[in-house]
């Protein structure tokens, strides 16, 4: 009756409770204890010790970016034998403040333009000519300067225009370009904050004393704080002079990157800058116009040449918290449980004696039969 009844009961409502087994093997031993090692040398030395898994992280911070340059030259031979003097205002290019401003270091003059027929410049390829029949009518000169008359001038060889007369001539560049640049400084002045942490830092030192920016540099060792730096310092840190860059221009990125530990003093969240060349040519053009006593109207054009800077901030601030040390636990409690079940496979599947082990892993335990109480009625 009993057999027939555990013959019927249904497998799926089996329970299944561990048995320890100890083996005397000594490969899979030595292979559990070296995985085990692994996984805690992973947890504690490199998710807490390197990558402070215990700690919670804000990448995102606010940031603010205020640019300010100082410096002058005298240009000469500006308007035929004029001098002109350049400052701020002229150099920088667009108005300062931005986190993108332009340096200029040479340019192309091309005073007194007024709207007129002219030939157009030789070295625009479009415009080159032998006959009238290369100069379409109403057709623009493709990177010209204007529009095609139809006609050829024969002695330029170039397309007659409707365009600003005379038309800027590229050969006029400046062979000694603006290096009186290299010795400006630019403020850079950044401040981040961490909303996450309800925490900001800026760049610039807290002193009382008001001559400390007019007089510091940057030094990452001496003046960390001071947000000061002189153009050719700022170049040279991309592995390239001022004087190769400003004959045509070029590109420099600065990055300004902010690691903050908060479990730790504040004096140690320090702005890191790193220098780059992006590119080493950069130019645009800019025209001041006028008119003369019978309302004639003219401008002054110029190609400016010049270093462009592009400032970049990023940060990161990591503070202790106890969710992220809570997961980080588990996953290595959860690696350590994986361990086990890898081994079993080894030991039960795998091994050249995984029947025998198998034999003593899984047991099928029966509860005791009851015995039969006694008849009394036949006593």
């Amino acid at each position: 009756m009993e057999a027939d009844c555990s013959k019927s009961f249904p497998l799926g409502l089996d329970y299944k409770t561990e048995k320890y087994l100890r083996t005397k093997n000594r490969k899979i031993g030595v292979f559990h204890r070296l995985l085990q090692l692994g996984v805690l040398c992973y947890i504690i030395g490199w998710v807490f010790i390197v990558k402070k898994g215990y700690q919670e992280s804000d990448n995102d911070p606010q940031i603010s970016v205020i640019t300010k340059m100082k410096g002058a030259s005298v240009i000469k031979k500006f308007r035929e034998f004029q001098e002109r003097l350049w400052d701020v205002a002229d150099f920088v290019k667009p108005s300062q403040g931005e986190n993108v401003l332009f340096l200029v270091t040479n340019f192309v003059s091309t005073p007194g333009q007024v709207l007129g027929l002219c030939p157009e410049s030789p070295t625009i390829l479009d415009g080159k000519c032998s006959e009238d029949l290369n100069c379409t009518k109403g057709e623009p000169v493709i990177s010209g300067n204007g529009i095609k008359t139809g006609k050829c001038n024969k002695t330029h060889l170039a397309c007659e225009i409707y365009g600003w007369c005379p038309v800027e001539n590229p050969e006029h560049i400046k062979e000694i370009p603006l290096n009186e640049a290299e010795n400006f400084t630019l403020l850079i002045k950044n401040e981040v904050f961490f909303s996450k942490f309800n925490f900001s830092r800026s760049n610039t030192k807290k002193t009382s004393d008001t001559t400390y920016f007019k007089t510091c540099k940057y030094d990452p060792i001496s003046s960390p704080y001071c947000p000061i730096f002189k153009i050719s310092e700022m170049v040279a840190k991309t592995g390239h002079s001022f004087n190769e860059l400003s004959f045509l221009g070029g590109v420099v990125g600065i990055d300004i990157m902010w690691i903050c530990d908060l479990d730790t003093s504040e004096s140690a969240c320090n702005p890191q800058y790193s220098f780059r060349l992006q590119d080493r040519k950069n130019n645009f053009r800019t025209a001041t116009y006028y008119w003369d006593r019978k309302n004639q109207e003219y401008r002054d054009l110029l190609k400016l040449y010049g270093i462009r800077f592009e400032i970049s901030v990023t940060g990161e601030a990591r503070k202790f918290s106890l969710i992220p040390t809570v997961i980080r636990l588990g996953t290595g409690c959860a690696f350590l449980g994986a361990i086990t079940l890898l081994c079993d496979l080894f030991l039960l599947y795998l091994n050249t004696k995984s029947d025998f082990y198998r034999n003593y892993k899984y047991e099928e335990a029966k509860p005791p039969r009851r015995q039969k109480a006694p008849d009394l009625t036949s006593l």
